[in-house]
């Protein structure tokens, strides 16, 4: 199984371009949070419906998953809790969205949405334990902010991340946990796109100008991930000790 995940496009349409464009190249594209910018000079509902459309012409079903970012929440669910409310009228298209759990191949892909209260937090808790009795294989998440503690999550000046993952990431033992959020700690002295929790290993691709975003590229069968942006290419095997040796910049 070949996944492609990216995060944080923040409506930056060459790059959404280039990556739906990846579609066929792979088993699963993930686009992990923050979608929409809600510091764009564009409305919110116009950025959505650009996106419905072009999500609704190049999408082939249960290929694309879309997981929300804070960016890309909307308006309230029915507990008053904000959510990403545009995500929904997706899922018709094939594209699994938040709170969907997909199998590919022997793989199951837990879809987490960015919670913002007492009751999302719940919603996220236990659908993470039902998930967890799946069939044996491969298990994913996908979920928009990073661990705390990670060096994924590292801005530079300090670590910026989410304790109740880290948690959960301990408590269940995943396989691999795709994240975002957090620009720049590919970027930065002591930041990685890449960790490992445990047994887990935990992504963030990091974003970067320019019409192509950065992006990792994970294959599964092979047991090998590979980081691209404008700094070059690293790898990592899955099967070996996680290398942070990492250029200096």
């Amino acid at each position: 199984m070949r996944i492609l995940l990216v995060s944080d496009l923040h409506y930056v349409l060459p790059q959404i371009d280039w990556v739906l464009g990846r579609i066929p190249d792979y088993d699963l594209v993930v686009l992990a949070g923050d979608q929409l910018d809600i510091a764009s000079s564009v409305p919110l509902d116009a950025q959505i419906a650009v996106l419905h459309a072009v999500f609704e012409r190049v999408a082939e079903p249960h290929k694309l998953l879309v997981a929300s970012g804070n960016h890309d929440l909307t308006g309230p669910d029915a507990d008053g809790e904000q959510c990403a409310l545009w995500l929904e009228p997706l899922r018709a298209l094939g594209v699994s969205v938040d709170g969907d759990v997909l199998a590919v191949h022997d793989t199951t892909v837990t879809v987490c949405p960015w919670w913002d209260g007492p009751r999302g937090h719940s919603r996220v808790a236990d659908q993470l334990r039902s998930d967890g009795q799946r069939p044996p294989g491969t298990w994913v998440w996908v979920y928009h902010w990073p661990p705390s503690d990670s060096p994924t999550c590292w801005t530079g000046k300090k670590h910026y991340g989410d304790a109740d993952l880290r948690s959960w990431i301990i408590e269940y033992q995943p396989d691999l946990v795709l994240t975002g959020h957090v620009h720049n700690p590919p970027f930065r002295g002591d930041g990685s796109w890449v960790d490992r929790i445990g047994s887990t290993w935990v992504f963030n691709a990091g974003r970067q100008i320019g019409p192509v975003p950065a992006h990792i590229e994970i294959d599964v069968d092979t047991g090998e991930a590979t980081w691209r942006s404008l700094l070059g290419v690293e790898v990592q095997r899955l099967d070996e000790p996680l290398t942070l040796d990492r250029p200096s910049f």
